[in-house]
């Protein structure tokens, strides 16, 4: 395996229902780069769901994706010009929204949102060792 593999990608956008697939396409290819295949299910759950937020709920759709491979996992977060932040909320199962958030919050290992000086990041980490297969 090459060592100078970036341990870092990112990737700026426009966050829009269009481009899921291939966003989802980019971090599978990312992951898999860096041996993570395990991860890529659950990551590109929870990318989807951060990216969709944006789209529902942000003014501009503009935004960053940023993953990291790290010694335990990887750790993804999406910076957005909103400083509205994300609730999770018991989800109607019946409802074909509003789950998103929730899922994320089951699926990761731990996640969270920062305030930033032109809006927030929203991230989470996804464990090795803490994905079912």
């Amino acid at each position: 395996m090459a060592e100078n593999i970036s341990q870092r990608y990112e990737l700026r956008l426009r966050a829009h229902p269009r481009i899921l697939a291939d966003i989802r396409r980019a971090v599978g290819a990312r992951l898999r780069l860096w041996g993570r295949e395990e991860l890529i299910s659950a990551a590109g759950m929870c990318v989807t769901e951060l990216l969709s937020n944006v789209h529902k709920h942000a003014a501009s759709p503009e935004c960053v994706l940023t993953l990291e491979n790290l010694p335990y996992g990887i750790h993804a977060a999406v910076s957005d010009t909103e400083s509205g932040l994300p609730v999770v909320k018991e989800p109607d199962f019946l409802s074909e929204s509003g789950r998103g958030m929730f899922l994320l919050s089951k699926t990761a290992h731990d996640w969270g949102t920062d305030l930033t000086p032109t809006g927030k990041t929203v991230w989470f980490t996804l464990r090795a060792e803490a994905v079912e297969p």
